[in-house]
């Protein structure tokens, strides 16, 4: 469902940006300090001119080359896109970069930037993210409450591939924050709904002292007919097993959503990994024939909400 994918997602995300930029902003504290003076050109920021912040030793410092996170939490969410019962869901967490190629969550599956710079020494300014997209989507496939969207029939599991890239501008509203653009597209190669999918965003995150951090972000999801017809449609069989009148769906804008992630550093310094928790809220509204389908607009609600904790740990 699409509100598991974008608050999975931004939990990743989120990972990705804290920490590293933390230990970059201190670090440029450090390097460039305030003067009442005559500006003095400094380095690129991949050729420090001092060493880490006070009170760090480069020891301590986790983000290199090479770092991961890696965490599981729960999350309540709804049963299906559309429904207005909750379920427990799992939320698994793997994030970091490894060999140059940063990883992080995207749903049931990932996304992997090829462009990935190391964090702790990374462009300023502007930079660019572009790879490969994997995710699996069990909607309706499993932990249906409902006994007549139940009785229409459980789907197959989808495996979407394809690609996602951003932009990500630096110093927006504070020194260190930082707006990401980005867009998603996929196919389902698993012959489940064959469709394919569009998923645009906007995020926004900023630093909250050395140890916490807050992303969010807005999204959207435009679906084809394809997708739109599985997942939305009601067949006159699936009419004749539940009840439901029977429903053509279309592709077109299929989900708006709003997504809040904390993180907290457990010992209160993200620079040197160990234990963070990260908290999720949610929501996500369903628009187009994915509200007005007799699975939403009978049995369930437009109206989609999360909320989930969970723990992790950085080396």
């Amino acid at each position: 469902m699409p509100i598991k994918s974008i608050a999975l997602g931004i939990a990743g995300a989120t990972f990705v940006l804290a920490a590293p930029a933390s230990a970059q902003d201190e670090g440029e504290e450090q390097r460039n300090p305030p003067s009442s003076g005559p500006e003095r050109p400094q380095g690129p920021p991949s050729a420090p001119q001092g060493g880490p912040p006070p009170g760090v030793t480069a020891g301590d410092i986790v983000f290199d080359d090479t770092w991961l996170t890696i965490g599981i939490g729960a999350g309540l969410v709804p049963s299906y896109s559309g429904s207005n019962d909750y379920v427990f869901f799992p939320l698994p967490l793997v994030v970091g970069r490894v060999g140059g190629v940063g990883i992080s969550p995207n749903g049931p599956g990932f996304n992997l930037d090829l462009l990935s710079d190391p964090p702790a020494n990374g462009p300023q300014g502007t930079s660019v993210s572009f790879g490969p997209s994997l995710r699996f989507r069990n909607d309706r496939a499993n932990q249906i409450e409902d006994d007549v969207v139940r009785d229409a029939g459980e789907l197959d599991v989808a495996l979407e591939v394809g690609v996602n890239g951003g932009v990500t501008f630096q110093g927006v509203l504070s020194r260190f924050d930082r707006l990401t653009v980005s867009s998603s597209v996929r196919w389902d190669i698993a012959g489940a709904h064959d469709g394919m999918l569009i998923e645009p965003g906007l995020s926004y995150f900023t630093p909250i002292g050395r140890g916490t951090a807050l992303q969010i972000a807005a999204s959207a999801q435009f679906v084809d007919d394809d997708f739109s017809d599985y997942y939305y449609s009601v067949s006159a069989a699936q009419s004749a097993a539940s009840g439901l009148p029977q429903f053509e769906a279309d592709g077109g804008l299929n989900s708006l959503g709003l997504t809040a992630i904390a993180t907290f550093d457990l010992d209160g310094n993200s620079l040197n990994g160990g234990w963070n928790v990260y908290g999720i809220a949610g929501y996500s509204r369903l628009v187009g024939d994915a509200a007005d389908t007799p699975y939403t607009a009978i049995r369930g609600s437009a109206d989609q909400f999360i909320g989930g904790i969970g723990l992790g740990y950085t080396f």
